[in-house]
Order: structure tokens, then sequence, then C-alpha cells
């Protein structure tokens, strides 16, 4: 690897992502895009690359780039919170920035690696698999389930071009402070809780979620390079954690002993239960998640109450 770009890279997940591109290629140019509106210029601390302060829909690629040739493309840049209603930001940004960068990636075909979500399933109670139809019940969801048709059809007119997708489920884990309400339940928790307060979820704490560290996403993003094919692969750990449990492990590795304070539920649209079926990424990405929930919280409190480096 010679060059890589990534968008959205002083986000959550695409400064990690950076970050451990760097470590792993130390001979690359890397480059990133970014608009600082989901994302931070501290996640991006260490960094030695290039950077490009643009909105990635409204970016013109060609008169950016001009000649250049990236040897990959992670797209991780996106509007993220799933409570944003303006339909027509969600879109535009969401969309045609995806639009822009395949046009802009088809002539040489540089393999693109792009971020999809669970938030296409839609609001169902059983383990998700990659070939369910999309049932997107937010105009987040609803981007991101044509971010993937886009994939497909991109693809499909040129058979020798690769475009990944990675599903990712519940991300969690460091650089993502910057997200305030919209940073994992994980974080928000942790937050109460290191304040003394009770940790409070909707009634009765039963919802679950296949909560993934970052740590795990970032290893199958980068592993999404060598997939045999165009396609879109779950990113999680294939177990669902109810908030419950994720309250009592944080008491665990606080050393406290807080009670939950339960609240109703206002979202209409909110998903009970989120679980990966990450069959199809061990079998093509050799993905196996090295964090179960549990390693996860506990690794991520470490960090955060700076017993251990990110």
């Amino acid at each position: 690897m010679r060059n890589i770009l990534i968008t959205g890279g002083a986000g959550f997940i695409g400064s990690n992502l950076t970050l451990a591109l760097q470590e792993k290629f130390p001979d690359a140019q890397l480059v990133v895009v970014d608009d600082f509106r989901s994302g931070n210029f501290a996640n991006l601390q260490g960094y030695r690359g290039d950077f490009v302060a643009a909105d990635v829909s409204r970016l013109d690629w060609h008169a950016q780039f001009k000649d250049q040739v990236f040897d990959a493309i992670f797209h991780e840049a996106s509007i993220t919170d799933t409570t944003v209603h303006e339909q027509l930001a969600q879109v535009r940004d969401n969309v045609e920035g995806f639009r822009r960068l395949l046009e802009f990636a088809a002539p040489t075909h540089t393999t693109v690696v792009y971020a999809s979500s669970a938030a296409t399933y839609g609001i169902g109670s059983t383990r998700m698999k990659e070939d369910q139809p999309p049932a997107p019940a937010n105009v987040y969801a609803f981007s991101k389930v044509q971010l993937d048709n886009l994939a497909r059809i991109y693809a499909r007119k040129q058979a020798s071009w690769k475009i990944v997708g990675v599903r990712y489920f519940n991300v969690y884990g460091p650089r993502e402070g910057h997200k305030k309400a919209a940073a994992s339940m994980i974080y928000q928790l942790y937050l109460q809780m290191k304040l003394g307060k009770r940790p409070r979820v909707f009634r009765a704490g039963e919802q679950k979620r296949d909560f993934v560290y970052v740590k795990d996403v970032v290893r199958m993003t980068i592993g999404a390079l060598n997939a045999p094919r165009s396609a879109v692969y779950n990113c999680g750990t294939g177990q669902a954690f109810s908030f419950n449990e994720v309250i009592a492990e944080l008491n665990k590795n606080l050393g406290t002993k807080l009670e939950t304070d339960y609240f109703e539920n206002p979202y209409s649209f909110y998903q009970p239960h989120t679980e990966a079926d990450i069959a199809l990424a061990r079998s093509e990405l050799k993905y196996n998640p090295e964090f179960p929930p549990a390693a996860g919280i506990a690794d991520y409190v470490a960090i955060l109450e700076g017993r251990k480096s990110r």
C-alpha cells in the first residue's frame, strides 16, 4: 500500500482506522478528508499524513486530487446520529457523498471499503444476516441502504472493481467522546456512573445490542481489503448483550454498586435487539472478534480511567 484515502478520518471509527493504517503501513501516504461536523481534530493526535478539510458530498474529487491514484479508499464519512430527522441533509450528505467518491474511484478501479450499518435491518428480534431484506426505520438507515444499493450497482458495471461494505453493529471504544449524545450507550453509562449517578436506561433494561469494540471493527475494516469479492459483511461479535449486563460489567470495572434508573422509551423507531450473524465475515474475511462484550468493556474502562493507553 502506497496511497490510502480515508473519508471521515477525524470521526470515531475513522480516526481509529486512520491511526491503525498509519501503523500498519508506515511507508504509505495517507490522506484524510473531513469537515469536522462529526469529527474532532483531537482524535488525530499523532497523525502524520495529509488532511483535506472538505465536505465529501460537495467535494470536486477530480479537481482536488487530479491524477492522483489511490491503492485503497476507506469511506467513513456520514451523518451518524440516527435521531436526526432532516431527510434532505441525511440523504444528500450520506448518499451523494458516496456517489461522488465512486465516480472518482471508478476509472482506476480503486478498492473501496465503506461503512454500512446494522440500522439497515430495521426493528427485529432475531440474528441478522446480510441477505435478509432491508427494513430501514429512520432516514439514517434509509441512507445506508442506498449506499449498499449504489455499491452493488457500480460493482455490477465493472466486475473487476471491488467495493466492500462493512456493516457495523453497535460500536464503542476510544475516541468517541466528541459525539456526546450520539456516543455509544456504553460510554454514556460510564459517564453517569463515573459521577456516582444511577445509570439510566429504557425500561426494563433488557434491550439487547451486539456491542462491538472499535479495535475489532478496525481490524475487520482493514481486513476487508482482502475480501474475495464485492459484498457486504456484518461486523459485530455475534453476541447480543443487554443494557443490564452492560451496567453490571461497568459496576464491576468501576468498583461500584449503582442501581439502575429505568424510564420510558420515547422513540418509536428504536431497535430493541441487534445481533450479527458473522458467519460470512468469519469465512471470507477470516474475521474473529477478539473482544467479547465483557472483555471490551474492561479494556475500554481501563483506557478511560487512564490505566492503559489507547
